[in-house]
């Protein structure tokens, strides 16, 4: 039968400049190549697609939808694998970015189609229909911006910088209806006419000895003069322990600022960004998106998957992620009829007999291997549809 066995993938670093020149080879022993190494893609999005025995994953499944994703999945989601696995290195923040619903999507896509944008231009900002929920599961300690505080808290943190000229936008946040509020001065932070305030701002971050804004100061002097800096202070800053999973919706404003994480998404590059970027920013389509509801960041607990198996289960039907503490006792069974990926991340992985994983590599499951099963003595993280999960 094709497509019945696992097969091992050859994939993709980006070299973003926010990525770390040495945390990924210090993590999966490889030599640095001396450029930032950002982002290890796996999965079949067209715009780096992993490659098994040569031929890109997104073809073998073109070829042969029932094998490689199962019918349910075919389905659901088309001829596809709605998911992208990756692992993130972050050395600087990222981009402070929101991402669209899948109408949203739709809508922009089709729009930039007709405008005739091409799709390499820097302009464009919708590069497929799909939405893009995403969640993120910490390898180290990892840390980053999620979701709009209450208007009370941003308005307290701007008082304590002390600069005369933030007033109004304190007694917006104060006095207003908390989504309104947030909108309006949000949108006036990034206006061209704020650059000058924005620059007072930031230089009393720099000065501050304050621990609350000791996070946006290490923003400050990574991305001096940004539009971002100041509008980053209305966000909750979240910290992840090693384990701990944060899952982001549609509409939620978000910027990662330093860790390593395995990181699940649809299969999906829409991203709107308005700042702490060297890439294309779009900021009436990004205003156009955002939710401005106050909202605390959304952790996903972990269930048990049996000894040694976490379960991470998101509300996102392309995806869900196990982590299997392998310990060289038993081996795990996969779920079956879907498509999987398996990362190895620590020690070593086996799949069936034949192969085997060390840190950084990993496999795709067709859904048609019978009775998919890992073992080894290390760190695993199996990705896979989430709407077939019990």
């Amino acid at each position: 039968m094709p497509h019945a066995t696992p097969m091992r993938l050859a994939t993709t670093i980006r070299p973003y400049d926010w990525g770390s020149v040495t945390a990924l080879p210090e993590l999966f022993g490889t030599e640095p190549t001396g450029e930032p190494q950002a982002e290890l893609w796996m999965g079949a999005h067209p715009g780096a697609p992993s490659t098994a025995g040569g031929v890109p994953l997104n073809e073998l499944i073109a070829r042969d939808p029932a094998a490689t994703l199962g019918e349910r999945c075919a389905e659901r989601f088309g001829p596809v694998l709605p998911y992208l696995l990756k692992v993130l290195a972050i050395e600087r923040p990222l981009s402070l970015q929101v991402h669209p619903t899948t109408a949203q999507a739709e809508a922009g896509y089709a729009d930039e189609n007709a405008r005739g944008i091409p799709m390499d231009d820097y302009t464009r900002t919708y590069k497929d229909a799909s939405h893009k929920p995403e969640m993120v599961c910490a390898l180290t300690p990892f840390h980053g911006l999620c979701g709009f505080r209450s208007p009370e808290a941003a308005a307290g943190l701007l008082d304590r910088l002390g600069v005369p000229g933030l007033r109004p936008w304190i007694e917006t946040l104060r006095a207003g209806e908390p989504a309104q509020a947030l909108r309006t001065v949000f949108a006036a932070m990034l206006d061209d006419a704020a650059r000058p305030l924005r620059a007072e701002a930031e230089a009393a971050l720099l000065a501050s000895p304050d621990p609350d804004l000791a996070v946006h100061a290490g923003i400050a002097r990574a991305c001096p003069g940004d539009p971002g800096i100041v509008a980053a202070l209305l966000l909750h800053h979240v910290t992840l322990r090693p384990g701990e999973a944060l899952y982001l919706g549609a509409g939620v404003p978000h910027a990662y600022l330093g860790g390593i994480g395995v990181e699940i998404m649809a299969n999906s590059d829409n991203v709107l960004r308005c700042g702490l970027t060297t890439k294309h920013v779009d900021v009436p389509e990004l205003m156009r998106v955002v939710d401005f509801a106050p909202s605390g960041p959304h952790l996903v607990e972990p269930a048990a998957g049996g000894p040694g198996a976490y379960d991470y289960r998101p509300p996102a039907p392309e995806f869900a992620l196990t982590r299997y503490e392998l310990t060289g006792a038993d081996a795990h069974t996969l779920p079956g009829g879907v498509p999987g990926i398996v990362l190895c991340v620590e020690g070593e992985a086996r799949l069936g007999d034949d192969l085997t994983l060390r840190p950084g590599q990993s496999a795709f499951v067709p859904a048609a291997v019978p009775s998919p099963r890992v073992s080894g003595k290390g760190t695993a993280y199996l990705a896979r549809p989430g709407a077939f999960t019990k």
